[in-house]
Parts: structure tokens; C-alpha cells; sequence
């Protein structure tokens, strides 16, 4: 039986033909519709890295954030359907039409889905300094006596993050204010900062805060703890089970891209996903990888459209 590394020698050599078809291609623009910094930027410039290794290819990843990460999936939505040009993007790529009236785009059939990269827990985090109850119950009592001194920092409208904020705050009845950013590394430094107050964040682009203490850790946003984060409570063990979510990140390219480019590019996925090397820098990250085909993706997309668009519902989110 093979190991995880004969298993990644083995999708590698499959891979062989389409390097030897892509080796003289144009370079690969990967764009990124976020700041850098954050979870997008850092988790696609991973799978970038060994993806180029893999095909034999150069991959400049750009970033094109704005508008609720619309800007750069737009660019992506605009070019030709030949490969040179890909998008790498959260679970807010679903939300655009749920969250904004004028989307120049259809996020789902605008686009070609090509295989996720990843999943990650989100965890509920404060200014230790402003957010200084010793934890969630004590928390959420302060911020619905004073909503007025409680701010959250949202990444993005339409982000993972920001439904499991709306969620939260409709469950336990917390007017406090939401901020939106362009991007997690910007809303987390505001909450560093103490400029605003709380954050559903990933908890890879928290952790670093968590162990300096400049911030604090007050949930994990699951029914679970996180093995990298064993001392914060599970939002369900915090008193609201239910109240489940997490981040997946993907790839996508323009509408039409030929389906022999996809399984090659798939392909190179799952190669990435199964080598050592790069599942221990997702580790790093609180990230674990996710191995799967393009049709797979494809009929996990379906789901998870009705899904999010339901949970939206739910929240009270609106397209603004």
C-alpha cells in the first residue's frame, strides 16, 4: 500500500504530460481579490508555489482587493477562458449577489470551478484591553449592556466571517456596530489596535495575537475545539451550539476554461494537497487541506450556494 508520499510520486507522475504540454505556456496570473496578508493571500501563494513547481510554470499571484472581493474576481470573470488567468478566493466568492445590489458578474456561473485548496476554523477574538471579560457568557452580557463600547471588525460583507457575526449577534439579540474591511490582516490589526473591539476571524491569521496576547481568544465558531488552539472553547461548549462555521478557500477560472486545463490544474491540486512539505505550512496556518476532483467541487458548490444563501436569509442580510 502506498504512503502519503508515494501517493503525492504517483499524482506527480500523472502530472508529467501536462508539463511537458504547459512548460512553454505564458505565465499563470493568479489573482487574489484580497489584501496581502490574510488567509486568501497567504494560503493561495502556498498552493501557487507548488503548483508552479508541479506544471513546470511561472505563477505570479496579484492581489486586486476591493468591493467585498468583487474587483479582482471581475478581472477574472472578463479573461479568456485559456489558463492564464485563475482566481483564488474564499467563501464570499458565493455571497456577492447576496450582499451588493450591482455584481457585474454571476459568482457561480460566470466562473469554472476547479477544486478547493483548503478548510479553516474560524475563532471569535477581542482587544484584550477593551474585551477583558474572562469569557464568552461575560462577554456577550458586557455587550449587550454597553453595545455602544463593543465594535466587530468584519474582513469582508458577504465572508464566512461575516455570517457567523450577523448570526451570532441575531442569536443573542447585540446591537453593537459592525466595521467592514478590505481584507482579514487589516481588520485584525484595527482590532490589535483597539480601534474596534471584536472580530470572527481565521484563526491561522489570529494565531500569531493569540499566543503574543495581543488578543484574545473566546471561541472556536464549531462544535469543536482546534488542535492549534486547544485552551479556547468551542462556541458550542461556550453555551450556543448551532451556531457552526468554517472557511473554505478555492480556485477557480473564467467561464468556459477547456475541461482537459481543468483536470490538469485539478490534478496539480491534489498533488500540492497530498505533499508533506506543503501540509505542515498549512498546519502552521490552522489550515487543513482538502483532495478533491473538479466535479466534486462542482456539486459542493451547489450545496453550499443554498446553504449560505439561507443562513444570509436567516441573518438578516441584506444586499446593500
Amino acid at each position: 500500500m502506498l504512503g502519503r508520499r508515494g501517493l503525492a510520486h504517483v499524482a506527480a507522475a500523472a502530472l508529467l504530460p501536462a508539463r511537458e504540454a504547459l512548460a512553454q505556456a505564458r505565465p499563470v496570473r493568479l489573482i487574489v481579490p484580497a489584501a496581502p496578508g490574510g488567509a486568501i493571500d497567504v494560503i493561495g501563494r502556498i498552493f501557487a508555489q507548488s503548483c508552479a513547481a508541479l506544471l513546470q510554470q511561472v505563477w505570479v499571484v496579484e492581489n486586486r482587493s476591493g468591493a467585498n472581493n468583487t474587483l479582482g474576481a471581475a478581472e477574472v470573470a472578463r479573461t479568456a477562458p485559456d489558463g492564464a488567468t485563475l482566481l483564488v478566493n474564499a467563501d464570499i466568492q458565493l455571497m456577492a449577489r447576496l450582499v451588493m445590489r450591482n455584481v457585474p458578474y454571476d459568482p457561480v456561473a460566470d466562473f469554472t470551478p476547479i477544486g478547493r485548496l483548503a478548510t479553516a476554523p474560524l475563532v471569535l477574538v477581542g482587544n484584550p484591553r477593551a474585551a477583558d471579560q474572562p469569557d464568552l457568557a461575560a462577554l456577550l452580557a458586557a455587550a449587550k449592556a454597553r453595545p455602544d463600547r463593543f465594535t466587530f471588525a468584519n474582513s469582508a460583507l458577504g465572508s464566512m466571517g461575516h455570517l457567523a457575526t450577523e448570526s451570532l449577534r441575531r442569536r443573542v439579540g447585540l446591537d453593537a456596530l459592525v466595521v467592514s474591511y478590505r481584507g482579514t490582516a487589516p481588520a485584525l490589526t484595527d482590532v490589535v489596535a483597539g480601534t474596534t473591539t471584536l472580530m470572527v476571524a481565521p484563526l491561522g491569521s489570529a494565531l500569531p495575537f493569540l499566543r503574543g496576547g495581543q488578543l484574545r481568544g473566546f471561541a472556536i465558531m464549531g462544535a469543536e475545539r482546534s488542535a492549534a488552539a486547544p485552551d479556547v472553547p468551542s462556541i458550542a461548549e461556550a453555551g450556543l451550539p448551532g451556531l457552526s462555521f468554517s472557511l473554505w478557500y478555492a480556485l477557480w477560472g473564467p467561464k468556459g476554461l477547456p475541461a482537459d486545463q481543468v483536470q490538469r490544474l485539478n490534478g496539480a491540486l491534489q498533488a500540492a494537497a497530498r505533499d508533506p512539505q506543503l501540509r505542515s505550512r498549512l498546519a502552521e496556518q490552522a489550515v487543513d487541506p482538502v483532495v478533491e476532483s473538479a466535479a466534486e467541487f462542482a456539486a459542493f458548490l451547489a450545496t453550499e450556494s443554498r446553504r449560505v444563501a439561507m443562513v444570509a436569509r436567516e441573518a438578516g442580510i441584506e444586499p446593500e
